[in-house]
């Protein structure tokens, strides 16, 4: 597309998405299932599709294995999706969610994926920077598998250093402390609100909490930009010029799954055309906002992304 610099999405640990109901689920008995409907999940695949829907084009780097990977790939090229494929240490997991139809709880069956090993981190390293073109944007979203240890975002920002390319983070857990407590900035590291209080050791109630955190990350050279999602009310952003907060849409929750990937993909998006960071923020907040209106599958839809996104309200903090 005119007008917008590349985007490549990472993603290591993929899954092929199972989701189905039952009457109750309840121990020890057989549960009978509606047909399960499949789809292919992972924090960059989710990027790559939301980039999609919006009017963007991305390119989704996807490390798959066996049987399961390559019925990934497939469902990849029939959703139209440019997909570079990386060789996985082992055969791709799948992951179930099962919604009990009494209660309307949904439980998350998420397995670990295959084991990465020291070689094929190096390897898969130099595969990203070696795609990534310059001006573009690397995102890099969601778990990193089992033997990926704290720190390939860093090694990676180093390599991406010579191709000119920018990096933005979303990730959790040992990762995202790895990256907190890093003299080496990625360029945009996003979290939620749990997250970020995790890592303050503190509650962040109010925006200006939230974004004093974010500032102290810049600061402390873990990131240039930092981004605090807080849920229904919306998303704030510290950087070198100042903090911002973007508020959400109200809207009726159906599913929050997919919210923060399809926010990634609106701020990337934005990003990439060159837009303002504070207008990046918006359109973020407007697909994450657009993202919870749909069942977990469907991501967001184009025409409330632009609804939301002309409604947009931006503060500066």
């Amino acid at each position: 597309m005119s007008g917008q610099a590349p985007i490549l999405t990472v993603t290591l640990n993929p899954a092929l998405d199972l989701s189905t109901a039952a009457d109750s689920v309840v121990p020890d008995l057989k549960l009978r299932c509606d047909k399960p409907v499949m789809d292919p999940g992972g924090g960059g695949i989710n990027v790559s599709r939301a980039i999609k829907i919006i009017g963007g084009q991305s390119t989704a780097m996807v490390a798959l294995g066996g049987a399961t990977g390559a019925r990934v790939a497939e469902m990849l090229r029939e959703a139209g999706l440019d997909v570079l494929r990386l060789t996985a240490p082992g055969e791709t997991r799948q992951s179930l969610a099962v919604t009990d139809r009494t209660t309307g709880g949904q439980y998350r069956f998420v397995m670990p994926g295959p084991e990465w090993h020291m070689t094929q981190v190096a390897g898969t390293i130099a595969a990203i920077a070696e795609a990534a073109l310059a001006g573009g944007w690397v995102v890099v979203s969601g778990s990193n598998p089992p033997g990926i240890a704290p720190g390939f975002e860093q090694m990676l920002t180093v390599r991406l250093k010579d191709g000119r390319a920018k990096l933005l983070v979303d990730t959790s857990g040992e990762a995202l402390m790895a990256l907190a407590g890093s003299s080496i900035p990625v360029d945009v590291l996003r979290m939620d609100s749990h997250e970020a209080e995790g890592l303050a050791g503190r509650p962040l109630p109010r925006r200006e909490d939230s974004a004093e955190f974010a500032a102290g990350l810049v600061q402390h050279g873990a990131a240039r930009m930092v981004i605090v999602a807080r849920g229904a009310d919306g998303s704030v952003i510290a950087g070198p010029e100042g903090a911002w907060h973007a508020a959400a849409a109200e809207v009726d929750v159906v599913s929050a799954v997919g919210a923060g990937d399809s926010f990634v993909a609106g701020f990337v998006l934005a990003m990439a055309r060159g837009w303002p960071v504070q207008e990046a923020l918006a359109l973020g907040t407007a697909a994450a906002s657009a993202a919870v209106m749909t069942p977990a599958t469907q991501l967001c839809h184009a025409e409330d992304v632009r609804h939301f996104y002309s409604q947009r309200v931006i503060t500066r903090l």
